[in-house]
């Protein structure tokens, strides 16, 4: 937990805000892995306005981190310092036309696949299997089954760290493998996708192809963050992350409540008992065995964020 003496001071320097601000809020019940500690400050901002006086009005030496569903993050032990945005109500409208989709950061991905395939609209079916929201798609190109959010975007709104709201094109967000060129501090507020017309039946079908996938090789049911590590470039391996981590012999590699998936190793699971530190050690550990036996240096495709609670230890 974080040190009561610093919670009055930060959350009397906030600014006025129509939504809502709690202190000391533990973050593990809000995250896929279930771990984690408190942050400081968390701030519910009612709509996109009340987020921009927010930001305008917050002094800039107080940090700002936005998160969403929490499905590919780890949330440290000892917590995160500053003010963690949430975005929800006020952020999850979506609307579909004849050519696209306009969705709010806090929409969901697979409800924005399911809006698109009642419309009729082909081309976001991949959204459907990816866990998370909109903000954090865009954030970091969000894709799996041949499609990615670089392909169909056409701009999002993104409300800077001074509380300005740019509309940008998404030529201009620099997008390449799982990442997204924000400008520094920015959250996505909105964004709007490309599709199609296109056979309710096929988009149907197409859906319900990915689930089915999802279902018989990950292990969607467990306490997880999705893919651990990126999988590397071709100029550097032709192999995938998952095909190294097996090939090290990691598959089913424990440490503490955590576990490598023998379902899907590039997934790690807490178990019911882990902490943090238990997470990002394996995580580590498996990295170190993939480059001892490969010469690969996988790179964490999960987003770590905040404060150790203690140093991880590496497995013998």
């Amino acid at each position: 937990m974080m040190a009561a003496a610093k919670l009055p001071h930060i959350f009397d320097r906030l600014p006025p805000l129509r939504g809502r601000a709690q202190a000391d809020v533990v973050l593990a019940p809000t995250t896929w892995f279930r771990v984690g500690g408190a942050a400081e400050i968390v701030v519910r901002p009612a709509d996109v306005d009340d987020l921009c006086a927010f930001l305008a009005a917050l002094p800039s030496e107080i940090p700002v981190l936005p998160i969403g569903a929490a499905s590919n993050l780890i949330v440290r032990d000892g917590g995160v310092h500053g003010v963690v945005i949430r975005l929800a109500r006020g952020f999850n409208a979506i609307e579909t036309d004849a050519d696209g989709v306009t969705a709010g950061a806090a929409a969901l991905d697979l409800t924005v696949a399911e809006h698109a395939a009642t419309a009729g609209l082909s081309g976001l079916e991949f959204l459907s299997g990816i866990p998370g929201t909109i903000g954090g798609a865009v954030a970091m190109n969000a894709g799996a089954y041949g499609g990615d959010v670089a392909g169909c975007l056409e701009w999002a709104d993104i409300v800077t760290r001074n509380g300005e709201l740019l509309r940008i094109e998404a030529g201009k967000l620099g997008f390449a493998y799982r990442h997204a060129a924000l400008p520094p501090g920015g959250i996505v507020a909105r964004a709007r996708f490309r599709a199609r017309a296109g056979d309710r039946t096929a988009i149907a079908a197409r859906m319900a192809d990915i689930r089915a996938a999802r279902e018989a090789t990950q292990p969607v049911r467990a306490r997880t963050g999705g893919s651990t590590f990126r999988n590397p470039p071709p100029a550097i391996s032709s192999h995938k992350a998952w095909e190294l981590i097996d090939s090290a012999g990691c598959r089913g590699l424990a440490r503490g409540g955590a576990q490598v998936s023998e379902k899907h190793c590039n997934f790690l699971l807490n178990a019911g008992t882990a902490t943090a530190a238990d997470i990002e050690g394996l995580g580590e550990e498996v990295r170190r065995r993939v480059h001892a036996t490969s010469g690969v240096t996988l790179e964490w495709e999960i987003k770590r964020i905040g404060i150790p609670g203690a140093k991880p230890e590496v497995l013998a």
